[in-house]
């Protein structure tokens, strides 16, 4: 499955995001845009939005930790993570 996370190490929300989706025992890549202008622009062209952490599933922007908090809570995570397995 191709999950991305573009995240910064201090950032609790990205913390949380990251146990969320290992409890769903999805892998995921982590993209660090800490001190990385190139990485943050391509985070901020791709999703729209400037804060850590940034969710793509496939090619679906989930958003940040709300965002992919909400979608479990309303029980189309699975679904989407089922739907982007490689």
């Amino acid at each position: 499955m191709k999950v991305t996370i573009y995240t910064t190490p201090v950032c609790p929300y990205c913390t949380a995001a990251k146990a969320l989706l290992r409890n769903r025992q999805a892998a995921f890549t982590e993209i660090d845009v800490s001190g990385q202008q190139d990485l943050r622009e391509e985070m901020i062209r791709r999703s729209g939005r400037r804060t850590v952490p940034q969710i793509f599933i496939g090619e679906t922007h989930v958003g940040g930790y709300d965002d992919l908090a909400a979608l479990d809570g309303a029980g189309r995570l699975d679904a989407l993570l089922q739907e982007n397995r490689v």
